[in-house]
């Protein structure tokens, strides 16, 4: 299993008071020393944390393959094209949203995505899409010519944190998922099904299978299951749990936990 580390809240920290400190190149370096196997960056169109300099210099610095996320607004594809990192992954992108919230529209944004997997092929990019796990996504993310899938795990994870961690009982908790525990397992052995059912089927077709988004160190466990997924992209978890052991500790117990 591959473990790419997404370093992006670093950024997030060091954008709070805007300052070079937590170093993003820092954060870079604990990371290829540690374990990480690939660097994931996210540059949204609003900037909130990686910024152009950021992209340039963590290329131009990194040892290990970059998985540059982004949007398909061209500004951000020209950007991306220039740059020419080892792996484009095209993920939705609202203003106001606090994370990204669900997975590409791969139906109703059909001719822009392709448009934008053909100036990407053009600058020699392979290209990724970030979908919700079905096998309706995995069979047009095929049609639209993606190398790679990454399925979105968010409603795997709020599942299993309203279920097993003390979510329901914060401020944070999830509205649409405060339901009896009895149903709340019964939707993640669903959710939990569909995300191997759809990386089966990717796989069958011949595409590389990723997984992430809001992963961590109590439910990695269960992608772990699927062979079919040979990449994991985390991020926040890490960062966080990184406060408390420090960064090199935080990425060794991640790898830890996703050696097969």
């Amino acid at each position: 299993m591959k473990l790419g580390v997404n370093i992006d809240h670093v950024a997030v920290l060091r954008e709070a008071r805007e300052v070079n400190d937590p170093d993003i190149l820092q954060a870079l370096y604990v990371a290829c020393e540690n374990g990480a196997q690939q660097i994931t960056i996210h540059l949204r169109e609003d900037r909130r944390h990686i910024q152009d300099v950021d992209v340039k210099n963590i290329l131009m610095h990194s040892k290990l393959p970059v998985n540059l996320e982004c949007s398909i607004n061209k500004e951000i594809l020209d950007i991306v094209s220039e740059l020419q990192p080892h792996r484009a992954t095209l993920v939705p992108e609202k203003r106001q949203e606090v994370t990204t919230e669900g997975g590409l529209d791969v139906f109703g944004l059909s001719s822009e995505i392709s448009y934008a997997i053909e100036q990407l092929h053009d600058s020699l990019i392979p290209v990724s899409l970030f979908v919700d796990p079905t096998i309706e996504a995995m069979e047009q993310t095929k049609d639209l010519g993606a190398e790679m899938v990454e399925l979105h795990t968010g409603h795997f994870s709020n599942l299993f944190a309203m279920l097993n961690s003390s979510l329901p009982y914060s401020n944070h908790s999830v509205k649409e998922l405060e339901l009896s525990r009895t149903e709340l397992s019964t939707q993640l052995e669903e959710s939990i099904e569909q995300i191997k059912l759809s990386a089966i089927h990717a796989h069958k077709l011949g595409l590389e299978v990723a997984a992430g988004h809001g992963l961590n160190y109590h439910n990695v466990h269960e992608m772990m299951k699927i062979k079919e997924i040979t990449e994991l992209n985390i991020g926040q978890s890490i960062i966080a749990r990184s406060v408390f052991t420090g960064l090199a500790e935080a990425i060794k117990e991640m790898k830890r936990l996703t050696r097969r």
